[in-house]
């Protein structure tokens, strides 16, 4: 069985909470019994906020002699995988 079948597969469905019910926000496919996990959202990302670029705005550009394939091979750099 690999990874990628069915039974092992995790899907992603939105939904809010009313009158102490999960209730999804489009109808889905969920068989009986179906183990479930739920997670709450801090939000939906659709508040306003500031951008991941306006977040990271402080660090971005700040790394200083790095080698010119650092981008490329970060996990080589920082974990030892050999590089691609």
């Amino acid at each position: 069985m690999n990874q990628f079948d069915a039974e092992n597969e995790a899907m992603s469905y939105r939904g809010h909470m009313e009158n102490g019910v999960v209730v999804l926000d489009e109808p889905a496919a969920i068989e009986e019994g179906a183990k479930v996990r739920v997670e709450v959202a801090a939000h939906d990302g659709d508040e306003g906020g500031p951008s991941l670029a306006e977040r990271l705005a402080a660090v971005i550009g700040k790394a200083r002699s790095l080698p010119e394939d650092a981008a490329e091979n970060h996990d080589h750099y920082l974990y030892g995988v050999p590089k691609k």
